[in-house]
């Protein structure tokens, strides 16, 4: 099935946004690691990081609820495996706060699940 241009938009939007808090976090929890990777934001991001957005914006890329889902959390289909969901939890527990200063936007539209 495919997405009607609005849902791309929504997913698009979703991508970014998960992968610019993983960008966040990265850059502050490995500060003294070397970021040669790209974020699918665009972001400088370290090794460890770039797995862990590869796999949010893949999960994101193929997730079959976009159209009537608000956050992963509260979706019934549970796409990430166990420890990546841990991961990703841990990324968003600590940058989602942080996203109102360095990306107020996405982090309002994130929260409301628009």
């Amino acid at each position: 099935m495919e997405d009607t241009p609005e849902i791309e938009r929504r997913r698009a939007r979703e991508e970014r946004t998960v992968s610019q808090m993983i960008a966040l976090y990265c850059a502050e929890n490995h500060p003294d690691r070397r970021r040669e990777e790209t974020a699918f934001c665009g972001e400088r991001i370290c090794s460890e990081c770039k797995i862990i957005d590869d796999y949010a914006v893949l999960r994101t890329r193929r997730c079959r609820k976009m159209d009537v889902k608000t956050s992963c959390d509260e979706c019934e289909n549970h796409c990430y495996k166990p420890e990546e969901r841990e991961r990703i939890r841990s990324v968003m527990r600590y940058s989602g706060p942080r996203m109102l200063k360095t990306h107020p936007i996405a982090a309002i539209r994130h929260l409301l699940g628009r």
